[in-house]
């Protein structure tokens, strides 16, 4: 399911071409305008506003609220500050698991063997044993669950070869998506004074594992988690007291006290909250049902455009084809407060004179969203389609066209 769309939304379309058509409007209103001042207008009463109150203030020490679709921040504290992620850190992990999975590097079935070095990690276990060999997908479900260490450093040492160079592929990834404060050691999480991490870094994590593999995601959902006879149950209490909350881990050491990422969805609006540094198992429940809230109570997610839908079509010269369909390369998300929908609008500024040949992909302008008068989003918009060069005649044709066409705007300037 999907954020709903606005009722409404004005989309202006700027192009720095010279048109004629608005000029001669313009004169007629200059016209007309003595006589509409003969008329007094109604005055509109002004619209209400949506009166939004300031984020809560969490007892932790490190916190932040995030639009899964849109990624835009809704609330935070310390978003920044590196600090130990304790068993946060196996989001990474999993993450990268999820992420051979879905390239076919691994399947769900293939047996992982299981070393001294991952029986004897301390801290929490999916208690596997010496020379076992375990699926892939059950180790997963250890790590996710049940935050399995041993089930962490087999699967490291699986994919890696060992937990150093496991760790330094976590940290290429982290690069890659942004995690500009984050470094990893191990794929434990447990301490060392080297391996951190921040709110937002783990936020950004989360948004990924949601939404680059969501076939994977409802594992982290799940309340229990049994193996060799062994069931254990998940610690993200939510999950227990919020039918929206659906995911994602739980990290406590006495280093970075007891922390909690988390992810709910309701009427189509999906949020991740992040908070660190709390006092105790039911304190980051607490304080993490107070993020959800807040955003859930004062905001919503509209989608306003599809991924590869038209947005406009503007003229092209000397090209196999007079119009180029133009949009963008991803679905559209904005979060705005309740009520304000209205307020939106998208503003399309495409080139001048686009000019065969044109690349599939490529640039053509930009989509600036506005909520009243601030900017909320800027994407660029993209051919949709390749253009080839017209034939000789074509672009002859074409550049005469073009040449009067100018010409004529340039009278109006």
């Amino acid at each position: 399911m999907h954020p709903k769309r606005p009722p409404s939304m004005k989309v202006l379309r700027s192009f720095r071409f010279r048109r004629l058509v608005p000029v001669l409007l313009a004169c007629l209103s200059l016209v007309a305008s003595p006589l509409l001042a003969q008329t007094p207008q109604p005055q509109q009463p002004p619209q209400p506003q949506t009166m939004i109150p300031a984020p809560p203030r969490l007892a932790a020490t490190s916190w932040i609220l995030m639009d899964a679709d849109s990624g835009r921040v809704l609330a935070q504290h310390n978003p920044d500050e590196r600090l130990p992620p304790a068993s946060l850190t196996k989001l990474m992990t999993a993450y990268l698991v999820e992420r051979e999975l879905n390239s076919g590097n691994i399947a769900p079935d293939d047996l992982v063997p299981v070393s001294e070095k991952a029986w004897r990690t301390g801290g929490s276990k999916m208690f596997i044993e010496v020379g076992e060999q375990v699926p892939v997908s059950e180790l997963l479900h250890g790590i996710v669950i049940v935050s399995g260490n041993d089930a962490s450093v087999a699967m490291a040492e699986y994919l890696a070869g060992g937990t150093e160079p496991f760790a330094d592929i976590m940290n290429q990834h982290a690069a890659r998506l942004g995690m500009t404060n984050t470094h990893f050691v191990n794929p434990t999480g447990l301490p060392d004074e080297n391996h951190y991490s921040s709110a937002r870094d783990l936020s950004l994590l989360a948004q990924h594992i949601i939404n680059d593999y969501p076939q994977h995601y409802r594992i982290y959902r799940q309340k229990q988690f049994t193996y060799s006879g062994i069931e254990q149950p998940n610690r993200n209490r939510l999950l227990w007291r919020d039918a929206s909350v659906d995911g994602l881990k739980t990290g406590w050491t006495e280093e970075a006290g007891y922390c909690l990422v988390s992810s709910a969805e309701r009427d189509d609006m999906r949020l991740i909250s992040v908070v660190m540094g709390t006092a105790s198992e039911e304190a980051r429940a607490q304080e993490t049902q107070k993020l959800l809230s807040y955003g859930f109570r004062y905001y919503e997610t509209l989608k306003l455009y599809d991924q590869g839908a038209v947005l406009n079509t503007p003229r092209v010269w000397g090209g196999d084809k007079n119009e180029l369909r133009v949009g963008v390369d991803s679905n559209v998300f904005m979060t705005v407060p309740r009520d304000r929908n209205q307020e939106l609008t998208a503003k399309l500024d495409l080139q001048a004179d686009l000019t065969a040949p044109i690349a599939a992909g490529e640039t053509v302008g930009q989509m600036e969203v506005r909520l009243g008068d601030e900017v909320v989003g800027e994407r660029p918009l993209l051919a949709l389609e390749a253009i080839e060069e017209g034939g000789f005649f074509k672009r002859l044709f074409d550049k005469v066209q073009r040449f009067f066409t100018n010409l004529l705007g340039g009278f109006f300037d």
